[in-house]
């Protein structure tokens, strides 16, 4: 269990759109799925320092770390300063385009150099599989090692003495050396030209994909790591988008609060590419499109709240014999939520969609049986429309119809009116016109006139942060009493005092009260501050909730209150998305001049 001062997650990630990787201050891979984000890890010790496997480059004395990003890349850099020098790790997944399209392989690529002295390193390399179960056998040859007993072989390429690294001794580093590692596929190139090559090809992608984003000139640096650590969330070759890189890491210490979020959830999609066409970059949305359709032809009834990165719905949630992060068990594998009734996902998917359809930018003629398609969500919104659900924040025991669900029901029956008119279909534009007055009668249903608010769900007194987005969506004018007063209620009842976090909901659930406050929904408070015009608190809110990232500028879902610790799946896309849209709400408040 974790001490009394502030927990951090110290680690960083790479990806290239085909996996991520986690690594540590002290340079080991402590996170990395082959060969797919949902996949068994073949380095986990962020979950099981025994069963978890190990890839670190390590000196024999005690040492400082330092750990940073090349500026405006997803490639990170590891300092490590010991008695006998310094030296630096360079960590980085290959993306680049290549042959007219991105070339994304399954490969790791350490360069280590001695920056002072002769340091004395040890490379510990021992991946493993089936989440710790199956032990991998290691073969030696004369410039690389193969590891069997996972589906495909993986391989590890070096110019390091192979016999150091298998022994695990200690070797003196006075020149620069390499790493490779490989799932399914050899690398059949020059070591030391090719990793050189991929770096540099690999920074310059990364760069020029920050140039053609759409920023603000405000929070500028927070919002360009957020989107580069949100676009390595996409799996780009179906289109998904993962939650999370992790699993089971709990929302507070102790809590068994522990989910795996590596999965394609509706919800956060559409939050996420709102967050992208924020800044300009559309194809993430042309991808997601594709995986949206994939999933439709294999669901002829409900649409699940989550899939696979390749749109399977069977996601059974097991426990698995691991020690868990820092001792917290259980450690889930899979996720129950996938069985779960949340009706707002129909809304959600029509929204996210909505710019293939009216931004001109886009040709909407392109996309086929557009009507049908959208009326077939507006079908599943009709049935769902009066149902109690598990809501956003997927209560596993009880259902409520809750006012967050209707929300989305009206706000997708509101897009789908939109492509009606640019489809010029009358009937469909007649049957979502329908659909989102009965959510307004339902939304309403949620309004308690004595306190001035609207409550979690119709009937239920408890007040949810959910709600606030009545304000954001612009269902509430946000220039009303009526908005001005849900507000108050909310922040009175569900802010953190003195720092700007919120909580998301403070009565009992499944597993007890809350103990931390999620992120995200404190900044979606600062986004509704701005919108009801209290601009100068929701930029001193924004500015408090930047103390709560990593040594990266990397955020967790959950902070507590109480000491600011992070807790929760690590990095969470939710979070970088909130901090996006506030940055972005705030910017056009104000007036703030875009920089590019």
């Amino acid at each position: 269990m974790a001490g009394n001062h502030r927990h951090t997650y110290q680690s960083g990630i790479i990806g290239n759109c085909s996996f991520i990787a986690h690594v540590q201050t002290n340079t080991n891979i402590s996170w990395l799925c082959w060969p797919r984000f949902d996949s068994s890890f073949v380095f986990g010790s962020l979950l099981d320092s025994n069963k978890g496997g190990d890839f670190s480059i390590l000196p024999d004395s005690d040492f400082i770390s330092n750990q940073y990003y090349i500026e405006n890349t997803n490639v990170l850099v590891t300092e490590i300063e010991c008695g006998s020098g310094r030296y630096r790790v360079t960590d980085f997944a290959p993306r680049f385009h290549l042959y007219e399209r991105y070339f994304r392989p399954l490969m790791l690529v350490r360069k280590i150099e001695p920056l002072s002295g002769t340091p004395k390193i040890k490379v510990t390399c021992r991946p493993t599989g089936n989440y710790g179960k199956v032990p991998l056998q290691r073969f030696q040859a004369s410039n690389h090692i193969d590891f069997t007993g996972l589906d495909k072989p993986m391989r590890l390429t070096t110019n390091m003495s192979i016999n150091y690294i298998l022994d695990e001794q200690y070797m003196s580093l006075n020149e620069t050396k390499y790493m490779v590692m490989t799932y399914g596929m050899p690398l059949e190139a020059p070591l030391e030209n090719t990793a050189e090559e991929f770096l540099m090809r690999t920074i310059n992608y990364w760069r020029q994909w920050i140039k053609n984003t759409g920023i603000e000139n405000m929070y500028q640096q927070q919002v360009i790591r957020s989107s580069l650590a949100l676009k390595i969330h996409q799996y780009e070759d179906t289109g998904a988008i993962i939650a999370a890189s992790t699993t089971s890491l709990p929302e507070f210490d102790g809590s068994g609060r522990n989910w795996d979020y590596r999965y394609c959830w509706l919800r956060d999609s559409y939050y996420i590419l709102n967050a992208f066409n924020n800044i300009g970059h559309f194809e993430e949305a042309e991808r997601y499109f594709h995986f949206i359709a994939n999933v439709k032809q294999k669901e002829d009834g409900r649409f699940n709240p989550l899939y696979t990165i390749v749109g399977d719905n069977n996601i059974p949630e097991v426990i698995v014999d691991l020690d868990g992060y820092l001792g917290n068990k259980p450690v889930r594998i899979g996720n129950q939520a996938m069985e779960h009734i949340q009706n707002d996902t129909y809304g959600q998917v029509l929204l996210s969609l909505l710019p293939l359809y009216t931004d001109r930018r886009f040709i909407f003629e392109e996309r086929k049986d557009s009507s049908r398609w959208i009326n077939e969500l507006l079908d599943k919104i009709a049935l769902t429309i009066d149902e109690p659900d598990a809501g956003i924040w997927e209560f596993r025991h009880f259902a409520q119809k809750h006012c967050y669900t209707n929300l989305f029901q009206w706000a997708g029956s509101k897009a789908a009116i939109k492509m009606a008119k640019h489809l010029n279909d009358k009937q469909l534009f007649d049957k979502a016109t329908m659909l989102m007055e009965k959510a307004i009668q339902n939304i309403e249903a949620c309004y308690d006139p004595v306190r001035k608010v609207y409550t979690q769900a119709i009937g239920v007194p408890h007040l949810d942060a959910s709600t606030l987005q009545l304000i954001m969506m612009n269902y509430l004018d946000p220039s009303s009493q009526r908005a001005a007063d849900h507000l108050s209620a909310l922040e009175a009842e569900l802010k953190s005092e003195n720092n700007g976090l919120f909580y998301r909901y403070l009565h009992k659930d499944d597993f007890g009260k809350p103990q931390t406050t999620f992120l995200i929904t404190a900044f979606w408070y600062i986004e509704a501050l701005a919108c009801v015009g209290r601009t100068n608190e929701a930029i001193m809110h924004f500015e408090e909730l930047m103390k709560y990232s990593n040594h990266l500028g990397l955020l967790s879902e959950d902070v507590d209150a109480k000491d600011g610790s992070q807790w929760g799946n690590f990095p969470q896309a939710y979070s970088h998305v909130g901090l996006m849209n506030a940055a972005y709400r705030i910017a056009k408040k104000t007036g703030y001049p875009n920089f590019f």
